[in-house]
């Protein structure tokens, strides 16, 4: 039996998921086939179920590839100096800029309104995703650099329908003025994630806190 080189294995595998992407930036989850897939990777049908069973199987490898890369950009903002800004950046990048995001995250959910199987699917990615934005903001929350009296579960949630409004904010509108909707989702983040002003004001009732103005740049 011939031996499997994993290094070679792995790249064949990521070169098909790149096939992939761009057939179901093309075509949609539904419209794009196997067939398609392997004329996009150079390969033949039977090459692919050497790497993967199934289109489904094929999604999920996507999503987990997705899942990998968020937990990676989740680590590297709370490195930054100012999580907030580091967040808005990226969020920009990847969300308000960048196309095949847009057109996947809106295809998605509509394939999932339709299909029970892949409503599954994007039923996992989306706890999954719950999760890590959970414990990125319980993280911020103990480094003080996001409110602590947030509720890290429900405020990932906002923050998902945030992303998730974000990436359908350009195909509504081609001509979307990008810098101006950041600085405007830069004082939404600021005034929604940021930590009370110290002093008298964090001992405030939040309703209270909540009408005060937040700083993004604090005191070193």
């Amino acid at each position: 039996m011939r031996k499997v080189d994993p290094v070679k294995h792995e790249r064949k595998r990521g070169e098909i998921l790149d096939a992939a992407i761009r057939c179901f930036t093309r075509d949609g989850f539904r419209g794009a086939s196997t067939t398609d897939i392997c004329t996009e990777a150079g390969i033949s049908p039977g090459h692919l179920y050497h790497y993967f069973p199934s289109k489904i199987a094929i999604i999920e490898a996507m999503i987990d590839l997705g899942l990998c890369r968020s937990a990676e950009r989740f680590e590297k903002i709370l490195t930054a100096t100012d999580v907030i800004e580091a967040l808005l950046a990226d969020i920009e990048e990847t969300s308000l800029r960048f196309r095949p995001a847009q057109i996947l995250n809106l295809d998605g959910l509509a394939e999932a309104a339709r299909n029970p199987e892949f409503a599954k699917i994007i039923e996992r990615h989306t706890e999954a995703v719950r999760r890590m934005w959970a414990d990125f903001l319980r993280r911020a929350q103990s480094q003080g650099r996001v409110d602590p009296g947030l509720d890290p579960e429900a405020t990932a949630n906002i923050l998902i329908a945030i992303i998730d409004g974000s990436r359908a904010m350009p195909i509504r509108n081609p001509k979307l003025d990008i810098k101006q909707s950041t600085a405007h989702l830069k004082t939404m983040l600021i005034r929604f994630l940021s930590p009370p002003e110290a002093g008298s004001a964090a001992s405030k009732p939040r309703d209270q806190r909540a009408s005060r103005p937040l700083t993004l740049v604090r005191k070193r």
